[in-house]
């Protein structure tokens, strides 16, 4: 079989099924998109598109553990290192680029705040994010560093999600929100005493 005329990989087809359902979910949202459209979108019956996924809830949660897997990769590889400020900035670098990956979760969540809340997949989200938080932040540090901490996640998130619509290079956007977050990081350090 030549190249021109390959059949998608099983993954493949997942994976679209995934970016289009996501697409639908943010466009109209979730409760308005039913399996139909979504099988319309993609130029499939509805049968074939419950041979990868029963339900929307299905779809879903699944693009939520295939997108959130690098952010519980990063946490596996963070408590391996040292716990110092140059293993946070460096979560931070990697965070940026898994935050810039992940736009069209975060759009949903932005979006359908009813639906997250409802679902595992808000619970699976928050416990990520705390799993970051606890790296990123010093348990004994004063109050105020602690909440610098916790505000460079915040502003990874809401710089990123903020600024896709402004004018400007995508890559120096995601400059500036890291450069922010690393400075609130290395803030919370000196004043906790770390160099």
């Amino acid at each position: 079989m030549t190249s021109s005329t390959r059949q998608p990989r099983r993954g493949d087809t997942r994976k679209r099924i995934q970016d289009v359902a996501l697409e639908l979910f943010a466009e109209q949202g979730y409760e308005k998109t039913s399996l139909r459209e979504i099988a319309e979108r993609l130029e499939v019956t509805k049968a074939a598109l419950y041979y990868h996924f029963k339900t929307k809830e299905d779809i879903l949660i699944s693009v939520f553990e295939d997108r959130t897997r690098p952010i519980r990769e990063l946490v596996e590889w963070a408590e391996g290192q040292p716990h110092g400020l140059e293993t946070k900035k460096e979560v931070l670098r990697r965070y940026s680029g898994i935050v810039m990956d992940a736009g069209p979760i975060f759009r949903f969540m932005q979006e359908n705040q009813a639906t997250v809340r409802e679902l595992s997949i808000g619970e699976m989200f928050k416990d990520r994010i705390l799993e970051l938080m606890a790296i990123l932040k010093e348990p004994d540090a004063p109050l105020v560093d602690q909440v610098r901490c916790v505000s460079a996640l915040i502003t990874m998130h809401a710089g990123n999600f903020h600024l896709q619509d402004a004018e400007g290079d995508p890559e120096d956007k995601r400059a500036a929100v890291l450069e922010v977050a690393i400075d609130l990081v290395t803030r919370a350090h000196a004043g906790h005493g770390e160099q």
